[in-house]
């Protein structure tokens, strides 16, 4: 008979719109995981901790959490301090989950995986959008060849918001950016010619990006990001000699399932699930059109499979290497939005 493993002792760090709509619900749908309490000094956040999940305690400071017997973190908090947090955790002697952008920088990325390396600790980047319900089933198109030979892959992140967020999440090329460049990275592996534009509001803030990569394998990725998008686009149109796929509407649901208050707990077999209306097709022309099941979102992945990784049984779900490779990317974006000209990343 199996001994069951006990489950990983989780803090999340920061209980803003991350931390409790995203990370701890999904930690505490998790078996594997204990979502033993979070990490913030904001009395109004305290309490919403209290109401959301009671029992959970709050900590002032990482090394309080420490003391508390925590195991590993999801540092879900405004994008300049994950890098510091990061690598304070590390320190501390915890497996970390980082949500994105992991680092402001390639050069911070690094750092922080290096330090994970030296001391021997689990470092994953939170890229939930592997698990999209839309981006999976392009996988599986991919994998079976039903497109012919890829040539291009467009993606857009696109919402409007007038208003627009606020700094916390570092601007549209960070905030969005850092999920639409792994994605396609994921896809279609290393990027040498990188061009971007972007908008800046009046926040500072860079807004409605473009990105175009030329990956080493020949396919070209064009992709959008938007606070500001009053019709967004296609979510997906990937072009092959043999057809495109494309998905229209509203992005995979999981995020507003969460919004909404529902769990992987509370969906049970429903979870991820898209209704018909929202599955993407195949197109031939004008004239032929195949509908394509959607597969499943699977966002529920992650925490088990990072948990597993922790008890020594497998790997982390996304490398932490991984993080470095986008950032790579993403930096050289930000050169090309500023300067004009298209950037050459050194292999």
């Amino acid at each position: 008979m199996m001994m069951q493993l006990q489950p990983v002792r989780f803090a999340v760090v920061g209980y803003g719109n991350g931390g409790r709509r995203f990370h701890c619900p999904l930690l505490a749908s998790a078996p594997a995981c204990e979502l033993v309490g979070v990490v913030t000094r904001s009395p109004e956040r305290r309490a919403l901790v209290a109401a959301d999940h009671p029992g959970a305690r709050c900590f002032d400071h990482l090394d309080q959490a420490v003391d508390a017997g925590i195991e590993a973190v999801a540092i879900s908090t405004p994008a300049s301090t994950h890098s510091g947090l990061t690598n304070e955790a590390i320190g501390l002697g915890l497996h970390v989950v980082c949500d994105k952008p992991f680092a402001l920088n390639a050069a911070d990325a690094a750092r922080s995986v290096y330090l994970a390396s030296q001391a021997d600790r689990l470092l994953s980047p939170y890229q939930n959008r592997r698990w999209d319900s839309d981006f999976l089933t392009v996988r599986r198109l991919l994998e079976d060849g039903r497109l012919g030979d890829v040539f291009r892959f467009e993606s857009r992140f696109e919402r409007f918001k007038p208003v627009g967020p606020g700094h916390a999440g570092g601007g549209a090329l960070l905030d969005f950016g850092s999920h639409l460049v792994d994605q396609a990275l994921l896809l279609f592996g290393p990027v040498h010619r990188v061009y971007a534009e972007w908008r800046e509001r009046e926040s500072g803030l860079d807004d409605d990006v473009f990105i175009a990569l030329t990956h080493d394998s020949g396919v070209r990725s064009q992709l959008w990001a938007s606070w500001s998008q009053g019709a967004p686009g296609l979510r997906f149109r990937v072009s092959g000699t043999e057809g495109a796929y494309i998905v229209d509407g509203p992005m995979d649901g999981q995020e507003a399932a969460l919004v909404r208050g529902d769990s992987p707990a509370t969906l049970g077999d429903r979870w991820g699930v898209e209704p018909e209306s929202r599955w993407g097709s195949i197109r031939r022309g004008h004239d032929e059109v195949v509908i394509v099941p959607t597969v499943a979102g699977a966002w529920d992945a992650f925490y088990p499979r990072f948990a597993a990784a922790v008890r020594g049984n497998g790997e982390v779900p996304v490398p932490a290497t991984a993080a470095i490779a986008t950032s790579i990317v993403l930096d050289a974006a930000r050169q090309s939005a500023t300067t004009g000209q298209t950037v050459v990343i050194a292999t």
